[in-house]
C-alpha cells in the first residue's frame, strides 16, 4: 500500500484549481514543485512532463489522470495532488474530463520504484471514496490531510 506521506506535501497540493489546459496545469504543477525542489526548475520538470504526455495520455478515466516522468534532476520521488474547479479535456480514453491530477516524478533510474507507486496511484485513484473525499474537499490544506490519511 503507496503512503501518500512519502511523496506528497501541503506545499505541493492544489485545492479547485483553475486550469484552462494540459499544459497550463503542467505549468503550475512544474512551478509547485521547483519552489520546493532547488534541484528542479520549473522548465526542467514542464518539459519532461509535456514529452511524457506526447508519448500518450496520462489520464485513466472517470476524470483521474497521472501525469508522470522520469527526471535526471530529481533526487527522489515527488508527488502533486491536484483538484480543478471545472475539469478539462486530457485526452482520457473515456473521453471524460479530468478534474484530479496527480503528477509523479522520479528519479531517472528509479525505474521499480516508479512502477511501485504508480501501481499504487492507480489502486488509490480507483478508488470511488478516495476520489469522492478528494472532490469534496473545500481547500488545500484539506485536501492534502485527506489524502495522506485515507486507508484502503
Amino acid at each position: 500500500m503507496l503512503d501518500l506521506k512519502t511523496v506528497l506535501t501541503p506545499e505541493r497540493t492544489l485545492c479547485r484549481a483553475l486550469g484552462a489546459s494540459k499544459k497550463r496545469l503542467f505549468e503550475s504543477a512544474a512551478n509547485l514543485i521547483s519552489e520546493n525542489h532547488s534541484e528542479l526548475t520549473a522548465s526542467d520538470v514542464f518539459g519532461s512532463l509535456l514529452a511524457r504526455e506526447k508519448l500518450g495520455s496520462t489520464a485513466l478515466g472517470d476524470g483521474i489522470a497521472i501525469p508522470h516522468c522520469r527526471i535526471s534532476q530529481c533526487i527522489a520521488a515527488v508527488g502533486t495532488l491536484i483538484t480543478l474547479e471545472e475539469p478539462i479535456d486530457f485526452d482520457a480514453p473515456d473521453s471524460k474530463p479530468v478534474d484530479i491530477l496527480f503528477v509523479l516524478l522520479v528519479p531517472e533510474e528509479a525505474q521499480q520504484e516508479h512502477l511501485t507507486i504508480l501501481g499504487g496511484l492507480a489502486e488509490l485513484l480507483s478508488n470511488k471514496e478516495f476520489c469522492q473525499g478528494l472532490r469534496d474537499a473545500s481547500d488545500s490544506q484539506e485536501l492534502h490531510r485527506f489524502a495522506v490519511e485515507f486507508r484502503l
